[in-house]
C-alpha cells in the first residue's frame, strides 16, 4: 500500500503551516464549534471550559475501539479532557465535564505522538473529543510531521461541529468518527443542553464525507474514510431508525456504521425515568 497521511502532503506543499495559523487564531476569538463563544482562551472560557493548552487525560494504545482501528497494535487514542457537549449519561464525565488531565504544550503534544508511533507501534492517532482543540491539534501535527510522523488521523468527535472547522481539516484528517446522537431537537435540549444538533451533525456528516468518503482498508485496518457511532438510548428507537435512514439515504454507501449497545445510566442519567 503506498498510502500517504494527508497532512504529510500538505506539510510538503506548506498548507499545512497556513491551516495551523488559521486555526490559532481561535484561540483570541473562539469560534472553533456551534457554540461560537467568542472568547480569549488565554484570559478565560467558553461553554466547553477549555483554556489555550491541551487537556490530555492519559493516551496509548487502545484495544476498546472498532476493530478496523485496532488491529493487533491498538489504535493510538489520545483523550483530550472537556468537551463542546454536556450529556447525562456521559460515560467519561470526569474528562468530558471536569477536565481531567494535565495542561500540556503543543510542543509535547506532538512527542506523544511520535511515541505513540515509534514506541507504542499502533495503527493510527485517535483524537478523542479533538473540536476544542483543534488549533493546539494541528500545531503538534506540524510540528510531529516535521519529525516523521505518518500515521492516519482519527478524528474522534461528538459530532456537534462547525461545517467552516471542518473545511480547514480537510486533508488533515484521514479518518472521520463523529457520533451521530439525536435525530431530534428536543432530545438534544434535553440530555445534552444543545439547542441545534441535529441540523449541525447533518451538515458535519455531508462534510466528512465529501472529504474522505467511503471507509477504505488495507489488510483489515482502516486507513482513510468515515465511521458513524450511534449509542442507542433507552425507549429510543424510533429516533435510531430515523438516523439509520438518513445515513443509508445522504452518506456513502460503504461507510462503517457503528450501533453500540453499551448504555449503562452513568453520571446524571438516574435523575431521568427514561434513562435509569
Amino acid at each position: 500500500m503506498s498510502f500517504q497521511a494527508g497532512y504529510v502532503k500538505l506539510l510538503k506543499n506548506g498548507k499545512l503551516a497556513e491551516k495551523a495559523s488559521i486555526l490559532n487564531k481561535h484561540l483570541d476569538n473562539c469560534m472553533l464549534c456551534p457554540h461560537e463563544c467568542a472568547v480569549d482562551r488565554k484570559e478565560g472560557t467558553g461553554f466547553c471550559q477549555a483554556k489555550n493548552k491541551s487537556i490530555v487525560a492519559n493516551y496509548g494504545p487502545h484495544f476498546g475501539e472498532e476493530a478496523v482501528l485496532t488491529g493487533k497494535r491498538g489504535s493510538g487514542t489520545i483523550f483530550f479532557g472537556y468537551c463542546n457537549m454536556r450529556c447525562v449519561y456521559c460515560q467519561n464525565h470526569s474528562l468530558s465535564f471536569a477536565g481531567e488531565g494535565k495542561a500540556i504544550s503543543d510542543e509535547r503534544l506532538a512527542e506523544i505522538m511520535l511515541e505513540i508511533q515509534n514506541e507504542y507501534g499502533c495503527h493510527n492517532i485517535n483524537l478523542v473529543s479533538p473540536t476544542h482543540f483543534l488549533a493546539n491539534i494541528v500545531n503538534a501535527v506540524h510540528i510531529a510531521a516535521q519529525k516523521g510522523l505518518y500515521l492516519p488521523l482519527v478524528y474522534n468527535s461528538s459530532g456537534y461541529e462547525k461545517v467552516e472547522i471542518l473545511k480547514i481539516l480537510d486533508g488533515i484528517v484521514d479518518i472521520y468518527m463523529p457520533d451521530f446522537k439525536y435525530f431530534h431537537n428536543e432530545s438534544a435540549r434535553k440530555l445534552s443542553q444543545i439547542n441545534d444538533y441535529p441540523a449541525r451533525v447533518k451538515a458535519a456528516l455531508k462534510e466528512m464525507n465529501r472529504q474522505v468518503g467511503g471507509l477504505k482498508t488495507e489488510s483489515g485496518i482502516a486507513f482513510k474514510g468515515l465511521i458513524v457511532r450511534h449509542l442507542v438510548l433507552p425507549g429510543n428507537l424510533d429516533e435510531t431508525k430515523l438516523i439509520l435512514n438518513f445515513l443509508k439515504k445522504e452518506l456513502s454507501s460503504n461507510i462503517l456504521v457503528n450501533l453500540m449497545g453499551q448504555y449503562y445510566p452513568a453520571h446524571l442519567a438516574y435523575n431521568y425515568d427514561n434513562l435509569n
